[in-house]
């Protein structure tokens, strides 16, 4: 089983990028899906056939689908908003009010998710391609298995904490209701974890950032990255879309766009090592159709099979110093030291990281020491953590 999602600035050609690895992968003999997460589709235009929300053959061993949260949010939600759109209902606030207030934040990108690990789990197809929404987005619907897994642990706390006789006149109602709310949330907490197993497993799935040959283009991928590699997402190869040909017959200006898009192509190259690069050049037509995304995965990916495991790299590393204390090694490139930001509570570290925060549950061996401080070493971050008061510690003589 391979899962692939393609990412990167929007507009870049995540979507045409998808598709043709999804058909190569077809007509190489592989069951395959290629599914949309952007809530802003254009797949099924570019594959210019009608899709919907359940998948549709293409071709031979192809099916393509464009996700939609709501035609599926109540598979998985469906007790705890028809309880909580019941709650909130009186007077003022109509229906259909209610059931849009009732929507949990984050919503939309855990059923987006849980529509992968589904087609992983299931084994439906041997090969599912993501064509994922622009990198904001994508990182935020990436993050979610860990940011709601770390709420889902806190609520079976809170009834017994001392903030909650505080909020207990405004939360009442909800700890009060249905012992199914509590389940459910609790059934969704465990096919998250079997998901953050999945999409973190290189084994299965990698990613894939798409880019153009232009500073702002490649300064969000540089960031996808990074963010992607603190969550421990594997990341196997970078793809250089729209390169524009050369011809005898150019213009000044195509002769500075070339000569922009050489410099930032040599940019990536240095900058993105030692993952893997592919080049896709800027057709004079559109890429529509399976005939054209033919084309492009030929130039693009030439006799290589696109479903393969590119690159594999280390993702997670706790060094034992000998001394007691250990160093919890991740990738991270791209960062400044000044860019990075720990805190440690008990068994939680928290990575921030620009705008993006990580809440991490160490395992017990660094769990039971402070952390020691962060430091940037070629493209990681490497968090010491010190010994244990009184600890023994083992002759390393």
């Amino acid at each position: 089983m391979r899962i692939i999602l393609y990412l990167g600035k929007g507009g870049v050609g995540k979507t045409t990028v998808a598709a043709a690895t999804a058909l190569r992968s077809a007509q190489l003999g592989y069951k395959t899906l290629v599914a949309s997460t952007d809530i802003a589709h254009s797949l099924a235009d570019s594959i210019d056939m009608p899709l919907s929300a359940v998948p549709t053959q293409v071709a031979e061993n192809l099916w393509a689908q464009e996700i939609s949260v709501v035609a599926d949010i109540h598979n998985y939600w469906g007790t705890v908003q028809s309880f909580v759109s019941g709650m909130i209902s009186g007077p003022g606030i109509n229906n259909v009010v209610a059931d849009e207030l009732s929507a949990f934040p984050g919503m939309d990108e855990i059923v987006s998710l849980l529509h992968i690990n589904k087609q992983a789990k299931e084994r439906e197809f041997e090969r599912v391609i993501i064509d994922a929404a622009p990198t904001g987005e994508t990182i935020r619907l990436l993050t979610m298995p860990d940011t709601f897994r770390w709420y889902a642990g806190h609520v079976g706390k809170l009834e017994s904490a001392v903030m909650m006789r505080v909020l207990k006149p405004f939360a009442g109602r909800f700890l009060q209701g249905p012992a199914e709310i509590l389940d459910a949330i609790s059934n969704l907490d465990a096919a998250t974890a079997e998901l953050r197993a999945t999409l973190s497993d290189p084994s299965v799935s990698s990613y894939r950032v798409v880019l153009q040959p232009e500073k702002m283009v490649m300064r969000e991928a540089e960031r996808a990255v990074s963010y992607l590699g603190l969550f421990n997402y594997p990341v196997d190869s970078v793809i250089i879309n729209r390169i524009l040909p050369e011809s005898a017959e150019d213009s000044e200006f195509y002769r500075e766009r070339r000569a922009i898009q050489a410099k930032y192509i040599e940019m990536i190259e240095n900058n993105f090592q030692p993952l893997p690069i592919w080049y896709a050049p800027y057709y004079s037509h559109e890429v529509v159709g399976l005939a054209a995304l033919e084309r492009l995965v030929k130039d693009c990916f030439g006799d290589n099979d696109p479903g393969e495991i590119f690159y594999r790299g280390i993702v997670q590393e706790i060094i034992d110093s000998g001394d007691g204390s250990y160093i919890l090694r991740l990738p991270i490139p791209f960062i400044s030291k000044d860019d990075v930001r720990l805190r440690k509570r008990g068994d939680e570290l928290f990575i921030t990281i620009g705008n993006f925060k990580r809440e991490m549950i160490l395992p017990a061996v660094l769990a039971k020491r402070r952390a020691g401080g962060g430091r940037i070493k070629d493209g990681f971050l490497e968090i010491s953590f010190l010994p244990v008061e009184g600890e023994a510690v083992a002759d390393t003589a």
